[in-house]
């Protein structure tokens, strides 16, 4: 059944023009919108959603997660005291990561996808690791997030940190994956990923004519280990196997390249995604685009799922160590769409909405929506949400899934993670 949402407020997300509407959204995975204005013209056969008074525009997507942090909050203190990136890497998420089987992935997965929908994000790009639990886990993460309704492009972290059993074992599990799904490949970092690994993964590339979503720079390390190890930087380094050819590829963080790696960057088609949030927990550093191209998205790096909140980050931390205005958060918070859409990624459609229940004090019109976005707009305002056409949040509800059972799944499932890690 299709879905009319009534007197809704649409606001076009690539013009912020605003238009007093009535929208008849399609289902499936290419449904597209309807305007009718006169309600003589509705359709028998269908969801009436009043919208009076609400905002109604293109539902959210985030450019880089962590499905395997999904049940990190609150999770005891690490065995020892990191002191700087590589342990905290060591310490707690590769601890994290290393103790992770079928049903915390599955927890994991369940509780980042709720997380995505209810804050407004109908697609997320992941990239994950589980060392001990490779074989079958994006397939585990595909159905979690099909379940709950939010679109996904997957990949599995290929690392050759655990050995190059586990490193092959990730090559074989991208491949599988890949050959009935979309996806990417998946790497780690250049620290952690030698030459034979990196070949695999590109020649991986080549097959499935997909990108690469790899972590770069995000501690002056990487960079220092690839001179010491490779006389290269990481940048050139991933020129070198042809990684920056395609348009699909994504880069994450991006915050030590030199101006010379900046210049390739600019003239390579790939996309970086920015995490600030991640970057000021971990205390890397701070991104800032100058001499990058335009191809610059958000994500949360599994720190977690909300787009709005990512967005304000960047702005805020961007007023001292980036050049960054309302309309440059803005394009960044959407670059994901042109993403998915420049690589022809199905799940992104134009009848992915969101519904905005904010009834502000001032005004909210096109000319002054971007202040609006920044120092208005939260997750709390996402009243309902639309995915391919489908309701999968209702009045704050979601109404895919049993949350409260799948709550109670989760919780089980974070105590066995933390006991695992505390062994």
């Amino acid at each position: 059944m299709s879905i009319l949402l009534k007197n809704a407020t649409f606001i076009n997300y690539k013009t912020l023009d605003f238009k007093n509407t009535n929208i008849l959204v399609e289902k499936g995975k290419l449904g597209k919108l309807k305007f009718i204005e006169n309600t003589a013209d509705f359709p028998e056969n269908c969801e009436i959603i009043n919208c009076t008074g609400k905002f109604v525009t293109k539902s959210f997507a985030v450019g880089h997660h962590h499905v395997y942090s999904g049940l990190a909050k609150g999770m005891g203190a690490p065995k020892k005291n990191p002191r700087d990136f590589n342990q905290i890497l060591e310490y707690i998420w590769w601890t994290l990561d290393k103790s992770l089987d079928k049903d915390t992935i599955e927890a994991s997965a369940l509780a980042t996808a709720m997380a995505c929908a209810k804050a407004g994000s109908t697609f997320a790009i992941d990239h994950h690791a589980s060392p001990n639990a490779i074989t079958g886990a994006l397939d585990i993460i595909g159905k979690a997030f099909d379940k709950v309704g939010v679109s996904h492009l997957l990949c599995y972290e290929i690392s050759d940190r655990d050995g190059l059993d586990k490193a092959q074992e990730g090559l074989a599990e991208t491949d599988s994956y890949l050959a009935s799904n979309q996806g990417l490949i998946g790497l780690h970092a250049s620290f952690t990923c030698g030459d034979e690994t990196m070949k695999a993964a590109a020649l991986l590339a080549e097959k499935h004519n997909t990108g690469v979503h790899i972590h770069v720079a995000e501690d002056l390390f990487d960079e220092n280990h690839c001179l010491q190890n490779y006389n290269k930087r990481v940048v050139n380094r991933i020129n070198d196997f042809g990684m920056l050819n395609y348009s699909s590829t994504i880069l994450g963080h991006c915050l030590h390249v030199d101006k010379a790696e900046r210049k390739i960057l600019k003239a390579a088609p790939i996309y970086i995604v920015q995490n600030t949030e991640s970057n000021l927990n971990n205390n890397v550093g701070f991104f800032y685009k100058d001499g990058l191209n335009d191809n610059i998205m958000l994500g949360t790096d599994g720190m977690h799922s909300d787009m709005l909140q990512s967005a304000k980050a960047a702005f805020f931390t961007g007023q001292a160590f980036d050049t960054i205005d309302f309309s440059d958060a803005y394009q960044r918070f959407r670059k994901v769409h042109q993403y998915l859409e420049v690589n022809k990624f199905e799940g992104d459609a134009e009848n992915n909405l969101v519904v905005l229940d904010y009834d502000t004090a001032t005004e909210m019109n096109s000319s002054n929506f971007l202040g609006h976005f920044i120092f208005g707009l939260r997750a709390s305002h996402v009243q309902h949400v639309i995915s391919d056409g489908k309701l999968i949040v209702k009045d704050r509800i979601l109404t895919t899934v049993n949350e409260a059972e799948i709550l109670d799944f989760t919780k089980e499932q974070a105590k066995r993670l933390w006991a695992e890690m505390a062994k």
